[in-house]
């Protein structure tokens, strides 16, 4: 059944045509991905869609039933109740229909000895409605469902009443996004959901969108993340939108076959053009009869609708070139550690960095990576512990936020005055490989962006030649194009790079080792992302060296028996949940049973039954509520 359609839409900002004759529409259930590059209008649909601005031109339908739900990129939720007071306002009406119940429950108990009147009658027919209504609307269940979508979203139990007031920016999206996952609107609209989520945030909620009954369209550079989650992808580009089934993987392989056979059709067309062109021309040599010929061919040739050149679609150019060699050893790291303000951060941090390695650290937010960065570039002082550079050794480096770009200064300026050696020609030609043309060299930093200012970033780290680079997040405000552009010359790079990242298709093509980074450890995996995904799951139970993972053998020993002791408590843990939930099934059937009880005449012309029954209701409630405690407690 189809719960949106789009049929000829088209929007124009001033001379600048954003969207031209746009028609798709969505099923229910579906779950689409819309691509583009920065800045080819996918918000702006989003916002039509949503009503916020209004289309030039075409029609919108959606079932009237429909509700749409809208997550900006940078939305974030502005209040002053804390995190579970907030969420919690969601469920205002179900919360109103209990107390409700809870004050029907009183009347019928005080009414139950005038069992014969009919308002007695009208009581347990209006709470039988009422309990009918709060069940289909999971009243038993919103406090559990607002936890475990704090907790999925990387919220500890710790956090469930910070004022939200306090919270940083990524925080407060991440409350903005629950907030929006709890009222469960037909059709789901995301722009960047996964930008403020670390790996298992987003493998949550990855499991959480392909489970989700409504409809989703979802912006994303997150390649990996639309992999696992979309059915269908599409396109917005020169103003038009195109669709393709399957995920970004099965697009992006359709798509370049698309783009090989636009440039067969455009190759022919060019040079059947440039033929005609030359029998037009010896035609006009010749006498009446061929110059009529070669007008009549003329007038064809200029009805003939040229075909646009599927090459001069214009993308970053990156290169980075080390100005001199480092030796073997880069990095050491021994037993490092991090305290802020008597909170540890990290302990015992151990690990080494060799030329030409290409290494991804990942791990939790908060668990102290970028604070590692600052170590390494003496930005941050370390409580205890060494790190050594190797000889030769120049780092380069890309700071997530661009703190060391000068939003008061131009593009330009930002350039020429770390390289005042370079001409104008010269700087031209280096900002237009990065997309900065015209008078846009002259637009002020501040004014860029996150896109842009990531861009410009990438071109001073570039031009530092730089033989080691960390880069702390490269690829978070990149469109899809200039990833591309980034991980190809990341992989012919011959120097060193150690990257934090959450990307995972970036750190599937690009790094050849991947650190997870704990608190009291790290640990190493010779390969890319998905040899990481593999492999930890085998580490501590696969006895064959091969694994390598940079460890001794009594240190993996060690491991193993931690790990084992580890997935014994897994296991009682999971059968303490099972058990729980045995419970709480048996629970809410009693309460359904007796709640049914309550309306039967057998029982409200009965007072002392009556009355017996609503103090076992309440007790029963009393330990479904405790039980529902336990069961969030063990899922956090």
């Amino acid at each position: 059944m189809i719960v949106l359609s789009c049929t000829n839409i088209s929007k124009t900002y001033v001379t600048d045509k954003i969207l031209d004759n746009v028609t798709f529409s969505i099923n229910a259930g579906e779950k689409i991905g819309l691509i583009g590059i920065n800045g080819a209008g996918k918000s702006t649909l989003f916002n039509i869609l949503t009503g916020k601005i209004s289309s030039d031109d075409g029609q919108i339908y959606t079932s009237k039933t429909s509700k749409i739900g809208y997550m900006k990129q940078h939305t974030s939720v502005d209040s002053s109740k804390n995190i579970y007071d907030e969420l919690l306002e969601i469920f205002k009406p179900v919360i109103e229909l209990e107390k409700t119940l809870r004050s029907l429950e009183n009347e019928i108990s005080e009414k139950s000895q005038d069992h014969d009147s009919k308002e007695f009658e009208k009581l347990l027919d209006k709470y039988s409605k009422l309990t009918d209504e709060f069940e289909k609307s999971n009243g038993y269940g919103y406090d559990s469902q607002i936890k475990g979508v704090l907790v999925g979203l990387g919220f500890n139990s710790s956090d469930f009443y910070k004022p939200i007031n306090q919270l940083s920016g990524g925080q407060k999206t991440r409350v903005y996004l629950a907030k929006l996952l709890l009222q469960k609107p037909d059709i789901l609209l995301l722009d960047e959901p996964t930008n403020h989520l670390d790996l298992d945030s987003i493998d949550w909620l990855e499991k959480y969108l392909k489970d989700y009954k409504g409809s989703v369209i979802i912006i994303s550079h997150d390649r990996y993340f639309l992999d696992n989650v979309v059915s269908r992808i599409l396109q917005l580009e020169n103003t038009e939108l195109k669709s393709y089934n399957g995920n970004y993987s099965t697009y992006m392989d359709k798509r370049k076959k698309e783009i090989e056979l636009e440039k067969k059709k455009f190759e022919q067309q060019k040079n059947e053009m440039n033929r005609q062109k030359e029998i037009i021309k010896n035609l006009s040599l010749g006498g009446k009869r061929a110059i009529r010929q070669a007008q009549s061919r003329e007038k064809m040739l200029k009805k003939m609708q040229e075909l646009k050149n599927p090459s001069e679609r214009k993308k970053a150019s990156f290169k980075f070139t080390p100005s001199v060699k480092s030796g073997n050893d880069v990095l050491r790291i021994e037993d490092l550690k991090k305290s802020y303000d008597g909170k540890l951060l990290f302990d015992s941090i151990n690990f080494n960095i060799y030329k030409g390695e290409k290494v991804g650290i990942i791990g939790p937010n908060g668990i102290g990576k970028s604070t590692l960065f600052k170590i390494i570039m003496g930005i941050t002082s370390l409580s205890s512990g060494n790190y050594t550079l190797g000889a030769n050794v120049n780092i380069g480096y890309f700071d997530q936020e661009q703190k060391y770009l000068n939003t008061e200064k131009t593009i330009a300026d930002e350039i020429w005055d770390e390289h005042p050696l370079m001409d104008h020609f010269q700087i031209r030609s280096i900002l237009a490989q990065f997309l900065f043309t015209g008078d846009d060299i002259f637009k002020e930093i501040g004014s860029l962006s996150g896109g842009e200012k990531a861009r410009l970033a990438l071109l001073k780290l570039m031009l530092s030649k730089s033989n080691f680079l960390l880069m702390d997040e490269p690829t978070n405000h990149l469109d899809v194009d200039s990833k591309e552009v980034l991980e190809d010359a990341l992989k012919k790079y011959e120097g060193t790079v150690l990257v934090i990242s959450h990307d995972r298709y970036f750190l599937n093509k690009v790094v050849d080792k991947i650190l997870y980074f704990n608190s009291d450890k790290i640990t190493e995996y010779l390969g890319n992302f998905d040899y990481y995904i593999e492999k930890s799951k085998l580490l501590s139970s696969n006895n064959d060296d091969s694994i390598n993972t940079g460890i001794t053998k009594t240190q993996m020993k060690l491991d193993r028996k931690k790990q084992k002791e580890l997935e014994k408590k897994e296991r009682a843990k999971k059968q303490q949940l099972s058990k729980l939930e045995e419970n709480i099934a048996l629970l809410e059937n009693k309460i359904s049973e007796y709640e049914h009880l309550l309306c039967s005449p057998d029982i409200y012309n009965d007072p002392v039954k009556s009355t017996q029954i609503n103090k076992d209701l309440l007790n029963i409630k009393s330990d479904l509520e405790q039980e529902y405690e336990k069961w969030v407690e063990l899922s956090s």
